[in-house]
């Protein structure tokens, strides 16, 4: 199969290598300004991995014309620059598959909603989310994730094509519950990444039970299935999120506690405001993610602010 990867940092080369190694015909994209793209024409690798020979790299977005699939890895809030880059070149008859975590802020939006406004209608969309770390993948760790498309034919055709003893794919079957559950599991990591800060490590077990539970109450008000958020997009990933000395957003919930610099992506410090927006539209009550928001965004006192959310009036588990 010929596969194009738009996005060329950690998660993009990561599945750049992947799709390679289990026979395709693979081709990675970059803006010829990135320092990533740079560095790839230059060495074939970055600080994670390096890639094969067999790989095409290419700063011309162009070539997704030749791909049959293409695959986009970038900032979940550029989505729609990107999108607008790839209108003009009136795209038919391909599959996008997004392989983003996030919310569109400014409108609520899906990702697979953001793609599907700006492509023809000829053209497919799907999302692979779950867990697992570049490092562990690339090392040979395996773990399980879920693929999910409104086409039953493009979920069959891509799990088919993308399953190896590395990552075993799941069909997914509830495209809104899957992408709202795989974004949303970011700002629980940042709540767990300040509780680390704090030495309050014990309290992340209530931490994952009850932002499960806020979760679902999320995406069934928005008309999902609320127990995909009991599944590998949202409590499967939580391993890799809420423990994992690898985790940018439970890395970064710690920084910050602790009044350390980072400088690595976390998405989760963005998908915390789409949350409360969607949260306020859909009447969900939603403590943890306001919590983190009134943390980041607010000045609150952090320990003040936690301390409250475990501290909140006795009510019935569920």
């Amino acid at each position: 199969m010929k596969i194009t990867v738009i996005g060329c940092g950690r998660w993009g080369s990561l599945i750049t290598w992947y799709l390679d190694s289990i026979q395709n015909e693979v081709t990675l994209y970059g803006r010829e300004s990135s320092t990533h793209m740079q560095r790839f024409i230059k060495e074939c690798k970055n600080d994670f991995l390096e890639l094969p020979q067999s790989v095409n790299l290419s700063t011309d977005i162009n070539c997704i014309k030749d791909a049959e699939v293409i695959v986009i890895s970038v900032n979940s809030q550029g989505l729609q620059q990107l999108m607008d880059e790839i209108k003009t070149l009136e795209i038919t008859n391909k599959i996008f598959v997004l392989c983003m975590k996030g919310i569109e802020i400014t409108t609520g939006r899906r990702l697979s909603q953001v793609a599907n406004d700006n492509l023809d209608f000829s053209n497919e969309v799907a999302v692979w989310l779950g867990p697992g770390h570049v490092q562990e993948f690339y090392n040979g760790i395996p773990n399980c994730m879920v693929i999910d498309s409104n086409s039953e034919t493009v979920k069959k055709k891509l799990v088919d094509q993308f399953s190896s003893e590395l990552i075993r794919f799941y069909y997914g079957q509830d495209l809104i519950g899957n992408e709202i559950g795989a974004a949303a599991k970011n700002v629980i990591g940042i709540a767990a990444g300040m509780l680390d800060g704090f030495g309050l490590s014990t309290l992340k077990g209530a931490l994952m039970s009850r932002g499960t539970r806020e979760v679902a109450r999320l995406i069934k008000a928005m008309g999902g299935n609320e127990l995909s958020a009991y599944g590998l997009c949202h409590l499967g990933d939580y391993e890799a999120t809420v423990f994992s000395k690898l985790s940018h957003n439970r890395r970064f919930g710690e920084a910050f506690i602790r009044g350390e610099e980072f400088k690595d992506l976390a998405e989760g410090y963005y998908t915390v405001r789409a949350m409360l927006n969607l949260g306020k539209n859909y009447g969900v009550e939603l403590p943890i993610s306001t919590a983190v928001y009134e943390i980041l965004y607010k000045n609150k006192d952090a320990k003040t602010v936690l301390n409250e959310l475990f501290t909140r009036s006795l009510k019935n588990e569920f």
